[in-house]
């Protein structure tokens, strides 16, 4: 009796974890499944779900968005940030949608998170596609720190030479390290779109007047939470990517020419790891290859997704 009450309880305690996970479907169930996951930690899925979710269903595919555990709409006050929560919680909408084998879709941050879950559940991958994907942390940090004091210097920025030379003094595996280097790439407007399309514009003014907007919550306690209970930081997962291929799950990238996050050095990386006919690279964009060039980004994910 015992044994049963605790077996009861448990599945209780994961149904009500389960329903601190926003997550939302588009299209039609029968077609190809595919999983985005966000960048993060901090971050949230309403911006592709504002902008592209829909019309990435409308290609022929069942689209799934979520904010993970405790970031976005995701609320919860005990959230751990780890990536065994994250993959527990991947494992939840994969059961929770009915689906078998996924294609997962891993943003920035997210990338990190879909890699790691690929790499430990490849029966359960058919795809796996890195969008302006984090893959060798240190090495972007380096990059952003030495571009952004290229920048300042000729400016004769010295303010933000002198907080360059106090973030290189920090622990480099802290949440502090982490957001200064993001908040000196954002000053420097490492994140824009180079030269805004129509395209862009529009995308863009419906995404701001629009409800995901609205709803653009950020957890600044997420990265703090994440550095202190996850071991895995600042990590390079270039050798996960490899043993992934080996166990022929699929890769693919698609990169931003001009996401200035990214050294050239490790966009050549990432390109020589997925191989050249899995790598898509696209001009005039940026970190958001799904809002800066949509249009491109959509045929990318359609060849891919055709890919035998």
């Amino acid at each position: 009796m015992k044994l049963f009450l605790s077996i009861l309880f448990n599945c209780f305690a994961i149904i009500i974890n389960a329903q601190t996970i926003y997550s939302n479907a588009y299209g039609n169930p029968n077609n190809p499944p595919i999983i985005y996951i966000h960048g993060g930690p901090r971050g949230n899925a309403t911006l592709f779900e504002g902008t592209t979710a829909q019309t990435l269903a409308d290609k022929g595919y069942y689209v799934i968005v979520y904010d993970r555990r405790g970031e976005g709409r995701s609320k919860d006050t005990n959230a751990k940030f780890t990536f065994q929560e994250s993959a527990n919680d991947l494992n939840y909408l994969i059961n929770k949608y009915n689906l078998s084998k996924v294609t997962l879709i891993g943003h920035s941050f997210g990338g990190i998170v879909a890699t790691l879950y690929t790499k430990n559940n490849t029966e359960k991958v058919e795809k796996l596609i890195l969008v302006g994907a984090l893959f060798s942390q240190q090495e972007t940090y380096n990059h952003i720190l030495k571009e952004v004091h290229k920048l300042a210097k000729k400016q004769n920025d010295y303010s933000t030479i002198t907080e360059i030379n106090e973030i290189k003094k920090l622990d480099k595996n802290s949440a502090e390290y982490r957001k200064k280097c993001y908040e000196i790439a954002s000053k420097y407007k490492f994140f824009d779109m180079p030269f805004p399309t129509e395209e862009f514009k529009k995308l863009d003014k419906n995404y701001k007047k629009g409800e995901f907007a609205k709803t653009n919550i950020r957890n600044d306690s997420a990265p703090l939470l994440f550095y202190k209970n996850e071991k895995r930081v600042n990590i390079d997962t270039k050798n996960e990517l490899k043993e992934i291929q080996q166990n022929k799950v699929k890769v693919f990238a698609i990169y931003g020419n001009q996401d200035q996050i990214f050294s050239t050095k490790q966009r050549k990386d990432m390109k020589q790891l997925v191989g050249s006919k899995n790598y898509y690279s696209i001009d005039n964009c940026s970190h958001y290859p799904f809002v800066d060039q949509q249009t491109i980004f959509l045929k990318n994910i359609v060849q891919i997704m055709n890919t035998k």
